[in-house]
């Protein structure tokens, strides 16, 4: 691949996605987008390059940045933000809320449906007393392919394999042949939606808990910098941030904070204004 292909796909991937490809990962490129191109009868990247370019076409553009999508997810991922969110972040949200019996949770970048799925497992086992709240789970990624899979909620043997117990597999799954499939009561307490993480995010509303994981690594630090600073404008003012382990706001985000004793969880720092105008907006949805 010419040096002039490389600096246009890996231009074009950060400017869309927010995805940085160094020159050293050039390999990603071609493993990921040389199959891609010859679905298309095309022979290689330079060649795919001059495809999308002349004249500009956004159905290629987008297949592109959905091949160098990472989909690494598995059930329960991490035991440690979900031990966080079930012994400390959820009970303490839910004793605030009682008045409003009301929850939201976003999944940014959920990926095929892991982690949504694991929220809803959670709150529908180990919580009975939302029973009767109005409880949503929004789940957003930039990825047509994966969303769809996530929707269909059917998962290999190997995928359920993955974290989730086999007890919450009999409980939440039926058997579809030699796969497994979501059961319609947990697919029907998810939103699924697609979402760039770099466009306009304020759309979807407040939220009182956002997981946002292991998806800022592949940012640069004003990228980083710009979508934590709209996640703190959605998050509720007692709400919390989850980050993958390798990820911090440190640096990057003085508008939210470590809380205490929680490994990869942040809380916003108080901001009278937000805190107002979060207030306004649950009155004025109910």
């Amino acid at each position: 691949m010419k040096a002039a292909s490389f600096e246009y796909l890996s231009t074009l991937l950060k400017e869309r996605s927010g995805l940085q490809v160094s020159q050293d990962k050039q390999y990603l490129l071609e493993a990921r987008l040389l199959p891609l191109a010859r679905q298309h009868g095309i022979d290689g990247l330079d060649e795919l390059v001059a495809a999308i370019r002349s004249p500009l076409s956004e159905s290629l553009i987008a297949k592109i940045v959905d091949a160098m999508t990472t989909n690494e997810t598995s059930f329960f991922r991490d035991k440690v933000p979900f031990e966080a969110l079930r012994t400390s972040v959820l009970p303490g949200l839910i004793a605030r809320r009682n008045a409003r019996r009301a929850l939201r949770v976003w999944s940014a970048a959920c990926s095929t449906g892991q982690e949504p799925y694991s929220l809803a497992m959670m709150l529908r086992d180990r919580f009975p007393e939302l029973k009767d709240w109005r409880v949503e789970i929004v789940a957003t990624d930039i990825s047509p392919t994966v969303l769809e899979r996530a929707r269909d909620g059917l998962f290999s043997a190997f995928e359920v394999q993955r974290g989730l117990p086999i007890q919450l597999l009999i409980k939440h799954f039926e058997q579809a042949g030699q796969n497994w499939r979501v059961k319609p009561e947990l697919c029907a307490m998810i939103d699924f939606r697609p979402l760039n993480l770099l466009a306009d995010i304020a759309t979807l509303g407040f939220f009182d808990v956002i997981l946002c994981r292991n998806v800022l690594i592949y940012f640069d630090v004003a990228t980083k910098t710009r979508v934590l600073n709209r996640m703190a404008d959605m998050l509720a003012p007692d709400g919390a941030l989850i980050l993958g382990s390798a990820e911090t706001v440190f640096g990057v985000c003085d508008r939210l904070a470590d809380s205490a004793g929680l490994r990869g969880v942040y809380t916003p720092l108080q901001d009278l204004a937000a805190g107002k105008k979060f207030q306004s907006t649950q009155r004025v949805a109910h």
